[in-house]
């Protein structure tokens, strides 16, 4: 078997190129309502859209198209000419949801893989021989199947890649079929708009129907989150799901989240996968370097657990996303500005976190320092100027300006600091 692959999420153009440069092997991305991120599928345009393939396939890696909605009859006509659009583009594959649309793309695109997305819910090799003898040439598990599970649907379909959810936000309902978003604002969470509400305070009521009393069950001014899920993080269980032999695609989730959360958590997996293969895999470097990305709390989920056995999934206080660092500023493509995201200072240090494998040089000029601590690159600005000559003091987000590096540094570089408390 060869080494595994590495998805990472592509919300737009930006974010591909940085899940490309921080270790992807492949990413997934989609274009119009029929994707389940419309947010992120806003991002692109048809022409923009075959523009990343044709840069995704330069790189000698690949895209994956997002067509996992699901769609009402009125919509069959365009979905047909989407997925027709779509397939001239060559991408390497189509991420699908619903049994009609694997049909529809096989009439039409024959030449385009089929991956079954996590929606289908697949949990036994019966239903995967299903799909499989539809022409799926990949199951998404659902994320409440156990690597137990995968074993025997590899064992019965050999053929058939498997891929896996491995860090992310989580639904609460089973693998995201849910309809509290329809039932509370119309927004169809199977059809890309959903609104979240799992993530929203709720307060609980008794009601005696006999009497009619009414009370609250539980006394808090904010309600309580109680669907609110924690992120799913298994990079301390990579090791295990590679042992097992049977997981072709390690998946991160994560369209509609920051680049500097597609940038780190590639750059953390594609570590932990390099380490694997070099039998050097340590579960304790992977944990603060993805603490590091906003969070709601982390669980390991139950690819390795049932659900019945674990009682920390939730994040019953708060639905806010923390992290242990800020994003201070991010380095232009071609490395020679930034763009402030918080406040840049001068005279503060700040880390530097840069694309997988490249190499700096410690350097000292008049606009700035790099040096190295602690195994740690580090800068910090002596000038902060823009390239027609503006000097600033500090700048805060929200201000345009790039700003001049003390030397050009590899594209997409995030300057961060810890946050204090």
């Amino acid at each position: 078997m060869s080494n595994v692959e590495l998805l990472s999420p592509a919300g737009n153009f930006e974010k591909l190129k940085i899940a490309l440069a921080y270790g992807a092997d492949a990413v997934y991305a989609g274009v119009s309502h029929f994707s389940l991120r419309i947010r992120s599928g806003k991002e692109f345009t048809y022409e923009s859209f075959e523009e990343a393939i044709n840069y995704t396939h330069a790189q000698g890696k690949h895209l994956h198209a997002t067509v996992n909605g699901f769609p009402f009859n009125a919509q069959i006509p365009l979905l047909e000419k989407h997925i027709e659009r779509v397939a001239a583009m060559k991408p390497d594959a189509f991420i699908v949801a619903a049994p009609g649309v694997i049909k529809l793309a096989h009439k039409i695109a024959p030449q385009i893989p089929i991956h079954l997305s996590t929606q289908a819910n697949v949990l036994s090799y019966l239903d995967a021989e299903v799909y499989s003898d539809m022409g799926v040439k990949r199951i998404i598990a659902a994320r409440e199947v156990s690597l137990k599970d995968l074993e025997q649907i590899k064992k019965h379909l050999p053929h058939l890649e498997l891929e896996v959810f491995v860090h992310g936000s989580m639904c609460f309902a089973y693998s995201g079929r849910c309809l509290i978003s329809s039932v509370q604002s119309g927004r169809v969470s199977n059809r890309g708009s959903c609104a979240n509400d799992c993530r929203f305070p709720y307060t609980l009521y008794a009601h005696n129907e006999e009497s009619g009393t009414l009370f609250r069950v539980e006394e808090s001014e904010e309600g309580t989150h109680i669907m609110n899920a924690k992120d799913l993080n298994l990079s301390a269980h990579v090791k295990e799901i590679l042992d097992s032999g049977v997981i072709d695609s390690l998946k991160i989730e994560g369209r509609t989240k920051s680049s500097y959360y597609v940038g780190i958590t590639t750059k953390t997996y594609r570590q932990a996968i390099e380490d694997y293969y070099a039998n050097q895999f340590d579960a304790t470097k992977y944990t603060a370097e993805l603490d590091t990305t906003k969070n709601r709390g982390f669980s390991d989920g139950y690819l390795v657990n049932r659900p019945f056995e674990k009682n920390d999934t939730q994040n019953l206080a708060h639905s806010i996303s923390e992290g242990t660092h800020q994003v201070v500023a991010q380095v232009s493509e071609d490395g020679t500005t930034c763009l402030c995201k918080d406040v840049l200072s001068l005279h503060v240090t700040y880390d530097l976190v840069m694309p997988s494998h490249l190499k700096i040089e410690a350097m000292d000029n008049d606009i700035g320092t790099i040096f190295e601590e602690d195994g740690l690159w580090k800068i910090s600005f002596k000038q902060l100027q823009t390239p027609n000559g503006k000097a600033f003091d500090e700048i805060h987000s929200g201000n345009v300006n790039a700003i001049v590096m003390p030397t050009p540094l590899p594209g997409f570089t995030f300057l961060r600091a810890k946050i204090k408390g």
